[in-house]
């Protein structure tokens, strides 16, 4: 088993980039029902300041605005797939056509069991700190578990399977579990996602966040998809400066209009001053309001509108999310001019 430690998901990605990549020097690959892949079995990832969640470094970079709204729709507990395909049309290609994602993980954690596993964890670990029980399942045998054939049972079958929560020393450690890991379109997603959801579930309890610890039983690029990306080096990531801690009813207003304001950004006819507004939270934290810029300015960028985008863009104060989106931007450009 490889163990990648850092301070950064920027920096642990960065080794288990290496890492594989090495891997192509003689090695054969692993077929799968997507393609071919060089694969690590059995990879740990452990990450002592899950806030410096951004990747940076991949080379084309990530695409700041999905994973905003990714990490607000699972807070939010929703599967609706016409939000999520706004922010990244060509989700559908990979998780299906439907008007829902089956394995959508905010409505797993919410909804899908008839349980609000994440207000449960709460109310658990509030009422007993040495509890080693809580465990958030996102695994559904009996709508995952493939066909006897050995199909799969829909496009959209979840790669994180259960997170584990347990709390020590005042802080919140976090470990997520994952059945497969594609580490250059799916991994820097899934961190950005599950330390968010710790953050904020560590401001729910009153606690520091503690170190996010993630394991995947199968890491791993696609061969045809190798040559696309790549970690850049000497890159120098900036830090998160935000917090997104606040108290369990604070945060569930939040959530809630987070994702009203998530879901208005994606409306056909939107103008300016709407979106605007939209963008606009001032009663909440100034972590919540840099999410939302990402999200305005995107929206923005969409409808050609590239001077509302860089003035909503202007008002961020995370030198993190400013540099993911700045490099989103010029990749955008680029794109825009032809430049390939």
């Amino acid at each position: 088993m490889e163990v990648f430690r850092g301070d950064t998901a920027n920096e642990v990605w960065c080794q288990a980039y290496r890492s594989v990549m090495a891997k192509s020097e003689g090695e054969s690959f692993q077929p799968s029902r997507a393609g071919d892949t060089l694969e690590i079995l059995h990879a740990a990832f452990e990450i002592s300041d899950p806030r410096q969640r951004w990747v940076n470094s991949r080379t084309p970079p990530v695409n700041p605005a999905f994973g905003v709204a990714e990490a607000i729709w699972m807070l939010a507990g929703s599967n609706d797939a016409a939000v999520l395909n706004y922010w990244f049309p060509r989700l559908p290609e990979f998780a299906g056509k439907g008007t829902t994602y089956p394995g959508a993980y905010g409505y797993r954690l919410r909804r899908h069991f008839g349980l609000d596993q994440i207000r449960r964890a709460y109310e658990v670990l509030s009422n007993n700190t040495v509890s080693r029980q809580v465990v958030l399942q996102l695994w559904d045998v009996c709508t995952d578990l493939s066909h006897p054939d050995g199909t799969p049972r829909n496009s959209d079958i979840p790669c994180n399977v259960i997170s584990l929560l347990k709390v020590r020393h005042g802080r919140l450690e976090w470990t997520q579990v994952m059945r497969s890991t594609d580490l250059h379109r799916g991994l820097p997603y899934d961190i950005i996602e599950f330390t968010i959801l710790q953050e904020v579930m560590a401001g729910w309890l009153g606690l520091e966040i503690g170190g996010y610890h993630h394991w995947s039983d199968s890491l791993h690029v696609y061969s045809d998809a190798a040559a696309h990306f790549s970690c850049e080096p000497g890159f120098l990531p900036e830090r998160n400066s935000d917090f997104l801690a606040v108290t369990a009813d604070q945060g569930e207003a939040i959530i809630k209009e987070l994702y009203r304001r998530t879901v208005g950004l994606t409306r056909s006819e939107l103008l300016e001053g709407e979106l605007q507004e939209l963008t606009s939270m001032p009663e909440a934290p100034a972590g919540y309001q840099n999410l939302l810029r990402v999200l305005g300015a995107e929206s923005a960028r969409r409808r050609a509108r590239r001077d509302q985008a860089e003035a909503i863009m202007a008002a961020c104060t995370n030198p993190q999310l400013i540099q993911a989106w700045s490099l989103w931007w010029k990749r955008i450009m680029s794109l825009t001019r032809g430049d390939r």
